[in-house]
């Protein structure tokens, strides 16, 4: 598959919000829930409303994100 440069960044956000809303919509279901018979559709309604609010904080956050970076300093341990 190829993709323009351009949509490197909305992709990189797209499938990394797809994976972690996947993940802790699965592990929150299934702490709430338990393992049933509906779990499957449980999950997956979740993770779609999960990834409605994921996806466009992956986009809006890590320049927010960045300018708090910028204005912390770090230092090494000697």
């Amino acid at each position: 598959m190829k993709i323009n440069k351009k949509y490197e960044r909305i992709t990189f956000s797209f499938i990394m919000a797809l994976c972690m809303s996947a993940i802790i919509s699965f592990f929150m279901v299934l702490v709430n829930e338990g393992f049933r018979f509906a779990f499957l559709g449980t999950w997956l309604t979740t993770w779609g409303m999960a990834l409605l609010i994921a996806f466009p904080a992956a986009c809006v956050l890590p320049k927010q994100i960045g300018k708090i970076m910028r204005k912390i300093t770090f230092i090494e341990n000697k």
